[in-house]
């Protein structure tokens, strides 16, 4: 198994981080199988692409709430580094309080 779990959707409230406060989360390793997806589909073109984070953020975008870890953003390169056999992903985790 990839992920803990494949969710659909996100069942936290809305964090409301732009792009720039992101980016001021620092990244840490967080293993696969600790994540629960927030989306149950995936572009393939996204997966494929090498240049796929040209234009965003190269780390995923992983939200901690009630004791689980949600993949918000970086589906592909969660299944890029399963697919490389790798066990974590280096991702910014927010962690939001109730």
């Amino acid at each position: 198994m990839i992920f803990k779990r494949v969710g659909d959707g996100r069942p936290y409230p809305d964090h409301g981080l732009t792009p720039r406060e992101w980016a001021e989360v620092p990244p840490r390793a967080v293993r696969l199988d600790e994540l629960v997806t927030t989306k149950d589909t995936l572009q393939l073109a996204a997966l494929l692409d090498e240049d796929s984070t040209f234009f965003g953020d190269l780390f995923a975008h992983v939200v901690q709430w009630h004791d689980e870890l949600y993949l918000e953003d970086g589906l592909h390169r969660a299944l890029r580094a399963a697919l490389q056999q790798r066990t974590v992903l280096h991702a910014r985790v927010h962690v939001m309080e109730d």
